[in-house]
């Protein structure tokens, strides 16, 4: 076929009979020159697309053979659109459809496509690879069919592993926790053998009324410092008797009420 058309072109070459394509579909009149026309732009549509699909080409080699094959097929859709008003088939309701690189059809066959190595180049593989669509949202009651027993951990002590290392950990932290006390007992003892001495100040047991009856309650008394009391020493009891006596006095002062004592 290809030799074919070649002689055709150059046997209307000599005689002069090759026609120009005219520039306006709807300048043309007659259906069979549309379907003649039409048929020619498919046959540079598939030889273009032979031709990008050579990666080698370079990067605007393959923009401009992508260029002009988006431009074909605009001048495609002039002429079909011409030959369905003139009533001949209506190609762009029943014409092929378009699959991408995964077989999936392309939904629409308008805007700017690429074709062959014009879709590995810079900036045009992002537009082909789409976003995984989300997973879906599962509804109540199908995340209340998984549970069970097992989600309320009713059943974890019944794999024998767990209650073992319970009762070992259990061990180490009373183990542990008697060692501090017992540490904390010791320190407290030792703390408190350093701050045992005598209060000579506090203890009524070097403080008497006259020093024979001391020597008779403690003979021993003798040999350790003597104090005599030229006064009467009143007791604790005596001290708190005195001090609410007093207090008493003050209030029944302060709201005007008689003694009778």
């Amino acid at each position: 076929m290809t030799t074919l058309a070649r002689w055709r072109a150059a046997k209307e070459t000599e005689t002069g009979k090759q026609e120009r394509r005219p520039y306006l579909a709807s300048e043309c009149r007659d259906l069979g020159q549309c379907e003649k026309w039409r048929l020619e732009i498919i046959r540079e549509i598939s030889k273009k697309v032979a031709q990008i699909q050579n990666a080698g080409l370079g990067e605007f080699r393959i923009r401009d053979l992508n260029d002009e094959i988006n431009k074909l097929l605009r001048e495609k859709r002039h002429w079909e659109n011409q030959i369905s008003d003139l009533g001949g088939p209506h190609y762009r309701r029943y014409g092929p459809r378009m699959f991408d690189a995964e077989g999936r059809e392309v939904p629409g066959n308008r805007g700017y496509k690429y074709f062959g190595a014009a879709k590995d180049l810079p900036g045009v593989r992002e537009l082909f690879e789409q976003e995984p669509p989300p997973p879906p949202k599962k509804t109540r009651a199908e995340l209340m069919k998984d549970i069970d027993a097992d989600y309320y951990g009713y059943r974890d002590d019944d794999d024998g592993i767990l209650l073992p290392l319970e009762e070992k950990a259990e061990k180490l932290a009373i183990q542990r926790a008697v060692e501090e006390w017992n540490s904390a007992k010791g320190a407290q003892k030792t703390s408190e053998k350093e701050d045992d001495e005598p209060d000579i100040y506090g203890s009524d047991a070097y403080i008497t009324r006259d020093p024979e009856q001391q020597t008779k309650e403690d003979p021993m008394g003798l040999l350790g410092p003597r104090f005599t009391a030229h006064v009467p020493v009143p007791s604790q009891k005596d001290i708190e008797a005195a001090l609410l006596k007093k207090r008493k006095q003050e209030l029944m002062k302060k709201y005007g009420i008689e003694d009778d004592e």
